[in-house]
This record gives structure tokens, sequence and C-alpha cells, in this order.
């Protein structure tokens, strides 16, 4: 004991450490490699089973740095279709176009078209004779009765008053003469088939222009569908009467009547406006008929 009966003062010094201590994170970066490791592993096994040999040496191919002088495989089935650009049979861009590297001239495409410059220009100057030629048969006097009605190539012989009753086509069967009703000026009475002085001024023009071509000629009878449905629909009737009066005004205009090869009604089976009750379906169509079809 120390003098003056005093015991030595001993002072322990303790380390406290908030938080309970670290334990460190190194098993979280080897849990991240094991995974990635499965997920590597189980791809591989996916590749192997849903590959052919072919794309399996094509993925090969890919991570052998020889690739670039591998003339046999460019892996996959893309643009490619498994085969490297340096393939004889692809050649991309060596511009013969060929499955040979040194393919023959007949074998060779030729342009953006694939054809022979020379033999195109040659097609299509035929086709351009073939036309010419066509233009000045039949087609040629059709459109000449055409332009006559229209107007198109000078001065019409229909005036503008008629004309707005009036349009054409040329379709294979022929030339097509359409005249239909405008409201306000009708070509039949309403509900009968007896020509307003319109038509017959109409008739008269057109006897003149079809004297100027021997071809046959058609007429059909088209009328607009009636607002309700009737126990009795006169359409049929309407538009076969209207036709057999239209008949009889060219006739009577001097076209001969051996020149007439048919008479049909169509009743409203042949709409040409969307709203089938529209007057502009009430018409009389006068066909100039093909040589080959009349």
């Amino acid at each position: 004991m120390a003098a003056g009966g005093n015991a030595p003062v001993i002072i322990k010094r303790k380390k406290v450490i908030a938080g309970g201590g670290h334990h460190g994170g190194a098993w979280k970066v080897a849990y991240a490699d094991f995974v990635t490791a499965m997920m590597a592993f189980f791809m591989l096994m996916w590749l192997l089973n849903a590959t052919t040999e072919k794309q399996r040496k094509g993925i090969a191919d890919y991570f052998n740095p020889t690739i670039p002088v591998n003339r046999v495989s460019g892996g996959g089935d893309g643009a490619f279709g498994g085969t490297s650009i340096f393939s004889e049979v692809t050649l991309a861009q060596n511009g013969l176009g060929a499955s040979n590297r040194y393919t023959t001239t007949q074998l060779q495409a030729r342009g953006q078209t694939g054809v022979d410059p020379a033999a195109e220009s040659q097609e299509g100057d035929a086709d351009q004779a073939d036309a010419g030629t066509a233009e000045t048969g039949e087609d040629a006097e059709l459109r000449q009765v055409e332009e006559m009605l229209l107007g198109k190539g000078g001065e019409s012989m229909v005036t503008d008053l008629l004309a707005r009753h009036i349009t054409t086509r040329l379709t294979d069967e022929g030339l097509i003469v359409e005249i239909f009703d405008i409201e306000g000026a009708p070509l039949f009475a309403p509900g009968t088939a007896e020509p307003e002085p319109v038509l017959r001024e109409i008739a008269g023009v057109l006897d003149e222009i079809f004297g100027l071509v021997r071809n046959r000629v058609a007429v059909n009878g088209h009328v607009q569908a009636a607002p309700e449905v009737l126990k009795v629909n006169p359409s049929w009737d309407l538009s076969t009467a209207r036709a057999q009066a239209s008949r009889a005004l060219i006739e009577e205009a001097g076209l001969a009547r051996a020149r007439i090869a048919r008479v049909t009604g169509h009743a409203d089976r042949k709409p040409v406006a969307p709203n089938p009750m529209a007057v502009r379906n009430n018409r009389i169509e006068l066909v100039l008929l093909r040589s080959d079809t009349g």
C-alpha cells in the first residue's frame, strides 16, 4: 500500500464503436460474379440448343480474331444468310450481280434495273411504235369523236348548254357517251319516257358526229333508285323505255337502224353517284362499240 494510504489510480481506456461494427462487403462482389457466371452458362446452354451447326460456327467465328480472312462463314442468318462478305456468292460491291466472281457477259446485271440499257431502249421504242399504230386505227377515230363532242381539239359541236349533260370515256368496249340529268334540267319528263327538248337537241348533234365513224351503237338506260320500297318497282320498265326512246331519237335524226347493236335497260342497278336516289343516276349511255365487240 502506498504511503499515506492512497491507492494508485488506474485509467483503462475502452474503444467504443457505434453501430455494431463493419462486417465487410466482399461477399456481395463474389455473389454478383457468381450470378453473372450462371447467366452466361444458361445463355450458352440455350444457344447450343436453339442454334444450328452453321449458326454456332458463325458465333464462334465472331469471337475468332481471324474472321477478316475467313472466306467461308460470316455467321448468323441476317443480311448475308450465314455467309461472309468475302464469299464469292455475295460480292455485294463488285457490280456483277451474279454468283460467280468472273461471270460471263450474258449473266451480268446491267444498271439499276438489271436490264441492258440498249435492249430496254429498243423495247421502249417498240412499245411506242405499237401505241402509235393503235392511235392511227380505231382508237384515233374514237378519240376524234370524243374531241368533237367535248371540244378538246378546238371548237365543240355541242353548245355549252348541252355539253353540261354529256361526259365521255374510252374503254375496252368502245367510246361511251353518257347523257345525264341535271337538277332542274331532266332529259325526260319525271317518271316517264317522254324526251325533253334538251335530249332531242343532243340526239341531233350525236347523229351528226356518229356519222364520222361506222361503229355500231349500243344504248343503255339507267334510272335513279326509288325513295321507298314499292310493291311494283318501275325501274326496269322505265330504264328500258327510256333506252328505246333514245334509240328512236337518234334513228329519227338519221342514224342507220342497222348500226344499232342492242338496247338495254339496267334499272337502278349501276348508280354512278354515291346516293342511289341522286338525279345524276338518270342517264342514257350511247356506246360506239369497237369492231371486235360490236
